[in-house]
């Protein structure tokens, strides 16, 4: 058996970064402005959207490559951009606003605030099913609502109201 075949390139190797890093911008950008939420858990809609993105970046990153090498030097280009922008993020407060992004106030002074939901696509039942969650009744126990950079929904109880 020719094992050769599995570590040879198929393709040229700066095709394969060129593809690895144009799909990745693209994808950072799909996934930095439209799956930024996450009210509790990933909604099974969120999940298909996030394979299904995943298995067309697939064809579009390796094109008519086949062998391994070709799948490793792309995977290598994927984390190098991953690091690279990680360290961006740390060395960087302005790169971190960009690429995190910045929490968002839901509610506050005893008010949804409307404009900021709507915007993140983020209902008043889908905030009711969070503080359930905190172990709070309902708004009136709830201080401050913020959706984090990192898609989490933090509640912030008011002080003695936690049941």
């Amino acid at each position: 058996m020719d094992w050769s075949h599995l570590f040879a390139l198929t393709l040229s190797p700066l095709e394969l970064v060129l593809r690895g890093t144009l799909l990745y911008w693209f994808l950072f950008v799909v996934f930095r402005f439209v799956l930024r939420r996450d009210a509790g858990s990933m909604g099974v809609t969120d999940f298909l959207f996030v394979v299904l993105i995943g298995d067309a970046a697939q064809n579009g990153m390796i094109g008519e490559g086949t062998s391994s090498a070709d799948s490793m030097l792309l995977i290598a280009t994927l984390v190098g951009w991953n690091l690279l922008l990680n360290a961006l993020a740390f060395r960087s407060p302005a790169f971190e606003r960009f690429a995190m992004g910045r929490r968002q106030c839901l509610f506050k002074n005893g008010r949804l605030q409307r404009r900021q939901m709507r915007r993140e696509f983020i209902t008043a039942e889908e905030l009711k099913e969070k503080i359930h969650q905190e172990g709070l009744k309902d708004f009136d126990g709830v201080e401050l609502i913020y959706l984090e950079a990192s898609g989490e929904v933090t509640v912030i109880p008011k002080q003695s109201d936690k049941t």
